[in-house]
């Protein structure tokens, strides 16, 4: 049997630069996160959405100026799809019910311009978004405990490792992106980092199935060598994967409305970061922890004949 590959890109020789650059996104995405946080949505913080239409283009800074001036100075202001539509968001206020809170800003609204139209309302109580934030934490964490314990078994543990590590690496990363460019981070967005985090571990397993094959196979090769030939022989695979999968959520960021933009950038940047990962995160973390030919072999059975290739690499 011989192995052929129509790329030799020697993926691994780079991995010191690609470790550098990823330990300094997920440093600067640490610090975003701790200095700026997360700008939460309204299904964790609780309080009252509301959009509202008008007849032409609408101009948010008298909308600003006008919930400003009567006490709802914390009030998120925005174009919602086109421009004639308002997204307005208030925190919960003490003493004050949602219900009161809708039919104030309505009343602001149309004594400003007695043509705007009440779309919408939500209400997200205070003690909801709290659990929100805890289920969906707890949710994460016990994704990657699930998938740590998978691989682990399937594979074999530093191959579980590896693929822990690279998802931490694109979850951190693309929570970091939130961060920094202060975009809502809401369920829709929560549900597209478990997407993330599905997309990327199935990336992550098949190299891992290619590299485990390839080390129970290449006999005359050292473990940098068969993880490259491996990259290589999944490279069209994944690009292929990739590049269909970008199509797809660039027209959904482009053409899905204002509603899904958070989702579909959490996706689109999964993907790309999520790619990346899968190259040189979980590969580089393989060679880091010394794993061998000798820690994949394969076990032979008495008149069981196995092929072998003593080809290098």
């Amino acid at each position: 049997m011989q192995i052929l590959t129509d790329t030799n890109i020697k993926f691994m020789s780079h991995r010191k630069i690609a470790i550098t650059i990823s330990s300094l996104l997920i440093v600067i995405s640490i610090l975003s996160l701790g200095i700026n946080g997360l700008q939460l949505g309204l299904d964790f913080t609780g309080g009252t959405l509301l959009d509202v239409a008008y007849p032409d283009a609408a101009e948010l800074k008298p909308i600003r100026d006008t919930l400003h001036n009567n006490g709802f100075e914390d009030a998120i202001i925005q174009h919602f799809g086109a421009a004639n539509e308002v997204l307005i968001r208030i925190v919960p206020k003490e003493g004050t019910s949602n219900a009161d809170i809708s039919l104030k800003l309505l009343e602001l609204l149309r004594d400003q311009n007695s043509t705007v139209e009440n779309r919408r309302v939500e209400f997200v109580g205070p003690q909801v978004g709290e659990e929100l934030t805890e289920t969906g934490g707890i949710a994460m964490l016990a994704a990657l405990v699930c998938i740590l314990i998978y691989v682990a078994l399937r594979f074999e543990y530093r191959f579980a490792l590896g693929s822990v590590a690279a998802l931490a690496h694109d979850v951190i990363i693309v929570l970091g992106l939130f961060s920094i460019f202060g975009i809502e981070f809401d369920l829709t967005v929560l549900a597209a980092i478990l997407a993330v985090i599905g997309y990327s571990l199935n990336d992550t397993i098949v190299v891992f199935d290619r590299v485990r094959e390839n080390f129970r196979l290449i006999r005359k090769a050292d473990a940098i060598n068969i993880i490259d030939t491996s990259l290589n022989q999944t490279l069209s695979r994944t690009l292929i994967t990739s590049l269909t999968t970008i199509l797809v959520l660039i027209s959904l960021f482009v053409f899905g409305g204002e509603l899904i933009h958070g989702f579909a950038t959490a996706l689109l940047a999964g993907v790309v970061i999520g790619t990346y990962s899968s190259v040189y995160v979980a590969s580089t973390v393989l060679v880091s922890m010394g794993i061998s030919k000798e820690d994949l072999a394969p076990v032979k059975k008495d008149g069981e004949d196995q092929e072998e290739i003593y080809e290098e690499v």
